[in-house]
């Protein structure tokens, strides 16, 4: 009888062991989380997902002794966390100032600031077309839908700008005194992703009256089927909207919004982000405390099993 319930025992160093990894997992867990507050795009979890994978695959080669494997990932590790620090570059900066300063709290505040609403998004959007139609002053606006574009569908990517989406930004990119008003602009949920976007031409033969503007819209259409093309005409201020390959003109501007209401992704970048990660880390806390109350728990219990 002794016998039987002295093996039934646990090892004290297994628990150690035990709330040793679990403390490990929750850094790694904190860490994760706070790299995707900070950069906080719906367009980089991918690329992040994408790191994750490499890492854990490296780890699982080396622990089942794939040495040759283990090194080649290893090393795709390293390159793509140097590619996405370069990427990133003005995100770590930022986090690395401020944990400089020991103001790490301040990040957390800062990922809380009001994000603009789908409809406030699109009425920024549809004021400044109005505004360009009516001094027409030509416009092309190209607008993700269900996913990220390829940039390799066009022929000029154009110059990164990633700024958050205003009307006021919209008039000033395409005045005609700017260096990148002859491009488009794409836009990615509530920010203006790049401006100065050259887009492929439409092969098809089109009426005289559509310039090199419909064109692009068409083009860009027809390779792409997740976005969207607004066109305002420079000669006539007319307002266009493109969708696979076709041409809907002229539109005014209440019905472009209501269009682009029924078309345009109503997710904005962060709300995608923000509301899964808070859900992640309250499922993390509150199974963190489980595996702690069971650990801590263990001494108690076997102590009253000796008594």
């Amino acid at each position: 009888m002794p016998s039987s319930s002295s093996g039934s025992v646990p090892d004290p160093g297994w628990a150690q062991s035990f709330l040793l990894h679990s403390i490990d997992i929750g850094l790694v867990l904190a860490l994760t989380y706070l790299v995707l507050l900070i950069i906080g795009e719906r367009r980089t979890l991918w690329m992040v997902r994408g790191l994750i994978i490499l890492m854990l695959a490296a780890a699982l080669s080396n622990r089942l002794g794939l040495m040759l494997l283990s090194f080649v990932l290893e090393k795709l590790v390293v390159g793509s966390a140097v590619a996405m620090a370069v990427i990133f570059q003005s995100e770590f900066r930022r986090f690395l100032e401020q944990l400089g300063r020991g103001k790490i709290i301040q990040l957390f505040h800062d990922q809380r600031r009001p994000t603009p609403k789908p409809d406030s998004v699109i009425d920024e959007i549809v004021d400044a077309v109005k505004e360009l139609s009516q001094n027409r002053i030509g416009a092309l606006m190209i607008m993700e839908t269900n996913g990220p574009i390829d940039e390799r569908d066009f022929s000029v990517p154009g110059v990164q700008l990633n700024a958050e989406l205003s009307k006021e930004l919209l008039q000033t990119i395409f005045q005609t005194t700017t260096l990148l008003h002859d491009g488009a602009v794409l836009i990615r949920g509530s920010r203006v992703a790049a401006a100065g976007v050259i887009l492929p031409l439409s092969e098809r033969t089109a009426s005289r009256q559509l310039g090199t503007r419909h064109r692009a819209a068409m083009g860009i259409t027809e390779r792409v089927e997740n976005c969207l093309c607004i066109v305002v005409s420079e000669e006539t201020g007319s307002i266009s909207l493109a969708e696979r390959g076709g041409l809907n003109r002229p539109l005014t501007s209440s019905k472009l919004k209501e269009l682009l209401e029924a078309r345009f992704s109503r997710t904005v970048d962060r709300e995608a982000v923000a509301p899964g990660l808070r859900s992640l880390s309250r499922q993390v806390q509150s199974q963190g405390r489980v595996l702690l109350s069971r650990v801590l728990r263990l001494p108690s219990s076997t102590s009253h099993k000796k008594k």
